[in-house]
C-alpha cells in the first residue's frame, strides 16, 4: 500500500508529464498544430534579403494555419555555421518575407516557422544564408573610341581611402580606359563592342548559355571559367567578374540592358564580403 507522501508524488509527477506533453501538442488530439516550410530560398538585394518559401503550412492546413514567423541570426561563412542568437525579424501569412536595413557585406542566416491557430509554433524550416551586396541600374559606358576613353572604363570598388570598407563613392565607378585601373573597359571593333578585363587579376566569364530576365537572376558566382579575354557585349546577356583581393577572390556580376553603336548601359551588383560568391539567389 502506497504512503500518502508517494501517492502525492506520483500525482504530481504525472501532472507534469501531461502538461510537457500537451505543450508539445503530441497527447491531446484536440491541439492544432502545422507543419514547417519545407524550404527556403533567398534573393540577394542592396541592404536587404527577400525570403520565399513554399506555403504548404497554409495550404494544406487552411482551417489550422495562423502565420509565420521569420527569425534571423550571425553566420559564419568561413564555418559554415549560423549563430546561436536568434531574433525574430517579422510575421507573415504570405510565404515571403523582406528583410531590410541590413549591412552589405555582412552574412545572416535565416529561419522560418509556422503557426497554428492555437498558437502553436513548427520547427524551422531549413536554414538559409545570404549576405546582402550594393548594386545599381542603368550605368553607360562609352567605347574606348570615343571620348578618348574618358568614360570607358567600370570598377566595381576602389578602396580610396584604404580603410578595407566598402564606403560611399567607391563602389560602381566609371573612368578613363588610360588609368589602367578598372575591372572591365569597352572596346570597339568592326565587330561590335566588347567587354574586356583590364587591371591584373580580373577575370570575367559570360553567366549562363541564354539572355536573361534580370540582374537578380545570377546565381552564385562560379567556381572557374575565368578568363581574361574579351566577351562581347550582348544585351540581355549577364556576365560574372572575379577580381583578386589579398588572398582572396571578390567577385561583382553586370547585365547588358542594352547596345548601341558606341555605348553600353548596364545594371551590376558587387559582393563587398571577401571570397563570398553569393551575388543574388540560391534555392535549397
Amino acid at each position: 500500500m502506497l504512503r500518502s507522501s508517494t501517492l502525492t508524488l506520483l500525482v504530481v509527477a504525472t501532472a507534469a508529464t501531461l502538461s510537457a506533453c500537451y505543450d508539445r501538442g503530441i497527447s491531446n488530439p484536440a491541439v492544432v498544430t502545422v507543419p514547417a516550410p519545407s524550404y527556403l530560398s533567398s534573393l540577394t538585394l542592396n541592404g536587404a534579403i527577400y525570403l520565399s518559401w513554399d506555403d504548404t503550412p497554409y495550404a494544406s492546413y487552411q482551417n489550422d494555419f495562423s502565420h509565420y514567423q521569420v527569425y534571423s541570426t550571425s553566420f559564419d561563412l568561413d564555418h559554415n555555421l549560423c549563430g546561436s542568437s536568434w531574433s525574430v525579424e517579422g510575421t507573415t501569412v504570405s510565404p515571403e518575407f523582406l528583410v531590410g536595413a541590413l549591412t552589405n557585406g555582412v552574412p545572416r542566416c535565416f529561419g522560418v516557422s509556422a503557426f497554428s491557430v492555437d498558437d502553436y509554433e513548427s520547427d524551422r524550416s531549413p536554414l538559409r544564408n545570404d549576405t546582402p551586396r550594393p548594386d545599381a541600374r542603368n550605368v553607360v559606358l562609352l567605347s574606348t573610341d570615343t571620348l578618348s576613353g574618358a568614360q570607358s572604363g567600370f570598377r566595381f570598388w576602389s578602396d580610396a581611402n584604404g580603410n578595407g570598407r566598402a564606403d560611399v563613392g567607391e563602389l560602381g565607378l566609371v573612368g578613363a580606359s588610360a588609368s589602367g585601373t578598372n575591372d572591365f573597359i569597352l572596346t570597339h571593333d568592326a565587330s561590335g563592342l566588347w567587354l574586356t578585363p583590364q587591371r591584373t587579376g580580373a577575370t570575367m566569364q559570360v553567366y549562363g548559355t541564354t539572355p536573361i530576365d534580370d540582374l537578380t537572376s545570377i546565381d552564385v558566382a562560379p567556381d572557374g571559367g575565368y578568363s581574361g579575354s574579351a566577351f562581347s557585349a550582348s544585351p540581355m546577356w549577364g556576365y560574372v567578374v572575379q577580381m583578386t583581393d589579398l588572398s582572396f577572390y571578390k567577385y561583382g556580376a553586370i547585365r547588358v540592358t542594352a547596345v548601341g553603336p558606341k555605348y553600353v548601359i548596364l545594371d551590376w551588383s558587387y559582393q563587398t564580403d571577401p571570397g563570398n560568391p553569393e551575388l543574388v539567389r540560391v534555392n535549397r
